[in-house]
């Protein structure tokens, strides 16, 4: 019998489970950092979601809140490894306020701790100029053609930025895919048996870290247009906590009074009553989500404006 056809499939459940602490953006992970929550689809689940809910909170006993479907992972050897069983992993999006992780089962990490080229809050982070720009342009040099090295030069510029072009904080996966295609992280590095490159992000097993990325881009595209980052954020919050919780997601700092603005005109928040002090200045008012806005529009959306302050 051919190899292939003895080959049985797994199903996978994979939760990249998402929190705002601190102007923070974090991930759960388990294997002490290594990995996201996943564990095997049975049948005796009533859905894929029930499914990863019961694992993930089995596991980690932190419980899921917004869930969303990611994407589906199904690409030969994406473990890296000869395996008798190809596996197909379904990723889900999850949203939540951070809880204290049971000792031994589950961790937050940062998502910058993987992705130290992400966050542009102040600036555009050294590693790029200082170790990806150079070997992305040594991946460029090294093309066959010269067609090919002004083609991956270009690929480069775009996605990082480089040579004029501008950040776009959406193309997360795009450009860890560029690393990894280029031989620059250590996903890439350990199959081939090669050295990791220092400063190129904390690795992870298998594809774990892609599908992390892929749930950035995701989330990074959809707060622009659905109000998901209330479910981050506490019952009652200043607009200045919402405005850092938005930033800290997006890798990109926000102009404040266009902020507030929008919030104003899109109608998503309304005032709390009360007010806490943030800074040495007078205190400031507390808001809360305004639920009727998901009910009065079918496409609520906030349009934040991604622009530097």
């Amino acid at each position: 019998m051919p190899k292939s056809a003895s080959r049985s499939v797994v199903v996978d459940l994979i939760a990249v489970l998402a929190a705002v602490t601190g102007g923070a953006p974090r991930v759960m992970t388990v294997e002490h950092g290594s990995a996201l929550p996943s564990g095997p689809f049975e049948l005796a689940h009533r859905s894929l979601q029930q499914g990863l809910r019961d694992w993930v909170e089995q596991r980690t006993h932190h419980p899921l809140g917004y869930l969303e479907q990611l994407y589906t992972f199904a690409d030969k050897d994406r473990s890296g490894a000869e395996s008798a069983a190809r596996t197909i992993s379904i990723s889900y999006l999850g949203l939540a306020r951070e809880q204290a992780a049971t000792a031994g089962a589950a961790e937050w990490h940062g998502w910058y701790e993987y992705f130290p080229w992400e966050d542009h809050r102040d600036g555009a982070p050294p590693v790029i100029a200082g170790t990806l720009a150079p070997a992305l342009a040594a991946w460029a040099d090294a093309a066959p053609s010269a067609a090919e090295r002004s083609h991956r030069g270009q690929r480069a510029a775009i996605s990082f930025g480089l040579d004029g072009a501008i950040w776009n904080e959406e193309l997360t996966l795009q450009r860890y895919e560029l690393l990894y295609e280029a031989g620059i992280v250590a996903e890439r590095l350990r199959r081939e048996g090669r050295q990791e490159t220092a400063g190129a992000g904390r690795p992870m097993i298998a594809d774990h870290r892609r599908i992390l990325a892929t749930a950035i881009a995701r989330l990074r595209a959809k707060i622009k247009y659905r109000p998901v980052v209330f479910e981050l954020m506490p019952p009652t919050f200043t607009l200045l906590q919402l405005q850092r919780c938005v930033e800290a997601i997006a890798g990109r700092t926000l102009h404040k009074q266009n902020f507030r603005r929008l919030m104003e005109q899109q109608e998503l928040v309304e005032e709390a009553g009360g007010a806490t002090t943030e800074t040495l200045g007078r205190p400031a008012k507390l808001f809360r989500f305004r639920h009727a806005v998901v009910e009065e529009r079918a496409f609520a959306g906030t349009k934040l404006p991604l622009a530097r302050s």
